[in-house]
Order: structure tokens, then C-alpha cells, then sequence
């Protein structure tokens, strides 16, 4: 079932950079960062609310709160410089080096969590590398 959230993670990251392209056209990237976040925060508690899982919110370990926070800092500032990057550069090669982070996910999965890598994850890893070195240069 992950493959399938997955793909759709992949669509909707896509439909994100070009609605985001467009949006941000007139508008500081660090505003329409903010709104788009915003946004993201309705949605999100809606879903939490809705599913019941509001009340789990105490079971929470201080542990995976602290990791939670960082994570959620992490992905404040990828936020804001792709928003920036948008800005300025095209979509089409902002969102492919913005991918990037699936190379650098991979290493740091293997440094920080210890997660074996199999061939496919090396192949893929080194095509998504060449790729994103290909629109950098």
C-alpha cells in the first residue's frame, strides 16, 4: 500500500510546484510560504480531527516530539529556500534538483539509521544524482 501513497506523494508534490510557481509570481516567497503553511495546518488537524487521533496527542513521547520539531524546522526552511527558488528559476529544473533530497535522504539513511542498501536504491540514487548534476550545469 506505501507504493501507492507514494506515487500519489509524487503527483501532488508536482501539481505543488506548478501551482506554486504560478502563485508566487507576484507574491515574497517567504508570504507565500506562510499561506501555503497555513493551509497545510487546517488540512492536517481536519484530518487528525476527524480521524478521532486528537486525543492520542498525550501518548506522544518527549523523544519523538523533539525529532517531530526538528523535522518540522527541516522542512520550514526547505520551504522557504524552494519557494525562493521558485521564484526565480523555472519550475522545471527547481522541483527536479529540490529531488535531490531523495539522494541525500538515501546516504543519510544509511549514516544515521543504518539502512542497507540494496542495488535498485544505488542505481536509483545515482540516476537521481546525475539527473539533478545535469540541471545544475
Amino acid at each position: 500500500m506505501w507504493k501507492y501513497y507514494a506515487v500519489l506523494s509524487a503527483v501532488f508534490a508536482a501539481l505543488t510546484a506548478i501551482l506554486a510557481k504560478i502563485g508566487v509570481r507576484n507574491v515574497d516567497s517567504n508570504l507565500a510560504t506562510a499561506i501555503r503553511t497555513a493551509v497545510i495546518l487546517v488540512i492536517t488537524w481536519a484530518v487528525v480531527l476527524v480521524s478521532g487521533n486528537s486525543t492520542r496527542i498525550r501518548s506522544v513521547s518527549g523523544y519523538s516530539l523533539l525529532f517531530l520539531v526538528l523535522s518540522g524546522i527541516s522542512t520550514g526552511l526547505s520551504w522557504l529556500f524552494y519557494f525562493k527558488a521558485l521564484q526565480s528559476g523555472p519550475a522545471s529544473k527547481v522541483a527536479p534538483i529540490d529531488k535531490l533530497s531523495v539522494a541525500i535522504t538515501i546516504f543519510l539513511g544509511v549514516l544515521i539509521l543504518h539502512e542497507r542498501l540494496d542495488w535498485q536504491v544505488v542505481v536509483g540514487g545515482l540516476l537521481i544524482l546525475a539527473g539533478s548534476m545535469v540541471l545544475l550545469l
